[in-house]
């Protein structure tokens, strides 16, 4: 399928480190991309896959980061895989980052085809669909973002287990409230979780959880502390501000 001509605005992440062009109706990139790509633990050299990329927000922050980090974005949308590669130019990261037009759901075969090998990656970094298929958005790009069939995380864990080698390592961000999801999903190919409840502010529900897991350990779950957005009185928080406009990391690991 052809990528269509779509609106598109043109706004900055990271403090203005990060400029992305992306479409002004559907799915937009927030909170959610960058505090991802915090959460993204890789080192020069490695290798990370980015599952549902969009536009390319958090494996383009990622590799802003990290230097000598090869990325590929793994997205199912023809116009916002072609606006992904268009990302990697404008902020001169197409050499070590690209794009390719996927289902993530797809046979080994297809990921074979397109360049993406078994064992082939250090890291997959994911921001799942995570509602329901029911009453969808008219909005395909909204549509293809937030809406999943049951078994959709299922297959996206078997996916990014399928592409990582041994010991390799998946972060995700989902909802809170769904957390029992996500263990279910990884709990067949991975252990040693590390989870991070993340706040809108203190003596709120959590509205994210971000859970880094390592391919094939044995290893047990650790519950970090909370990760707030904003204080009591809606200011954001000290720790919010470094992640999200200075590019700090977020550790998910117990050590």
């Amino acid at each position: 399928m052809a990528a269509e001509p779509v609106d598109v605005s043109e706004d900055g992440i990271l403090g203005g480190r990060l400029v992305l062009r992306q479409p002004l109706k559907g799915h937009r990139v927030g909170h959610d991309a960058v505090l991802l790509a915090a959460a993204t633990s890789v080192g020069p050299g490695d290798r990370a896959v980015e599952l549902g990329a969009g536009v390319g927000a958090a494996g383009l922050a990622v590799a802003r980061r990290v230097d000598d980090l090869a990325v590929t974005l793994v997205e199912i949308e023809p116009t916002l895989t072609a606006l992904a590669r268009e990302n990697a130019a404008r902020n001169q990261l197409a050499e070590r980052v690209h794009a390719l037009c996927l289902d993530v759901a797809a046979p080994p075969e297809v990921f074979v085809a397109a360049g993406l090998a078994a064992t082939a990656a250090d890291h997959v970094l994911m921001n799942p669909p995570f509602n329901a298929a029911q009453n969808p958005s008219p909005e395909r790009g909204r549509r293809l973002a937030h809406e999943a069939a049951p078994d959709s995380l299922t297959r996206w864990a078997e996916t990014a287990a399928w592409l990582l080698r041994p010991a390799g390592l998946v972060t995700l961000i989902w909802r809170a409230d769904r957390l029992d999801e996500a263990l279910a999903a990884l709990s067949a190919d991975f252990g040693a979780l590390g989870i991070l409840p993340v706040h809108p502010k203190p003596g709120a529900p959590a509205i994210w959880v971000l859970v880094r897991a390592v391919k094939a350990s044995r290893a047990s779950l650790t519950l970090l502390p909370s990760f707030f957005l904003s204080d009591e009185a809606g200011k954001p928080t000290a720790q919010a501000e470094a992640v999200l406009r200075e590019g700090a990391v977020l550790r998910l690991a117990a050590d």
